[in-house]
């Protein structure tokens, strides 16, 4: 399936990628006032944004609204730019369709990837390539295995008991002593503690452990 792209133009700009989207390797949806909706990103890979439009205050406030898709610029030297737009590359005509394509591709494949790589969870951040737990300006280093703990627990919304994270984390069998989870939740507890002053993070109920 093509990726898709969501594009904010002037007329003379949407009407110059009609002529060459036949040669594209991803399908372009042209933002319509009329027909845009907040479900329409759902189906939305990336978007591109003329400078230009943003004159359009309906345009720049839909665009200012778009989260976690990748934002490419194309600009002029003598464009007009909102102090408050953000986007995450920009490129400069003239470019050939290959290079469009590639820094298009390459665009969504960095998005994908820090995406799948940081994690939100009660008010920290769990960056999965440096290991680490972030608060603000704050952060501990934790283990593959802590990451997967607090990912599980994070994941229910019901206690999960001890033989569950012990299977799901440890892919142990139901009589390993579980010991183990006891001692290592309790590591990091105390590493949560210590740093961010937070005895709350990881709760034990009678039924199990939970976040």
């Amino acid at each position: 399936m093509k990726n898709s792209l969501l594009i904010f133009g002037t007329k003379n700009f949407n009407n110059s990628l009609k002529e060459i989207k036949e040669y594209l390797n991803f399908s372009l949806v042209f933002f319509d006032n009329d027909t845009f909706s907040e479900l329409s990103l759902t189906t939305i890979n990336s978007v591109l944004v003329e400078a230009d439009s943003c004159i359009d205050a309906n345009y720049l406030q839909h665009i200012l609204k778009i989260k976690n898709k990748p934002i490419l610029l194309f600009k002029k030297s003598n464009s007009y730019m909102p102090n408050k737009f953000f986007y995450d590359s920009e490129i400069m005509f003239p470019l050939t369709l290959v290079e469009i394509s590639n820094i298009i591709i390459n665009l969504i494949t960095i998005k994908k990837f820090k995406q799948n790589s940081s994690v939100k969870i009660k008010g920290y951040e769990i960056d999965k390539n440096e290991r680490k737990l972030k608060k603000e300006s704050l952060s501990i280093t934790i283990t593959e295995r802590e990451i997967q703990l607090i990912e599980l627990l994070n994941n229910e919304t019901k206690p999960i008991s001890k033989n569950i994270i012990l299977k799901k984390v440890w892919k142990y069998s139901d009589d390993t002593d579980t010991h183990t989870i006891e001692t290592h939740i309790y590591r990091l507890r105390k590493k949560i503690l210590n740093k961010f002053k937070d005895e709350h993070f990881i709760s034990k109920t009678k039924t199990g452990y939970t976040i």
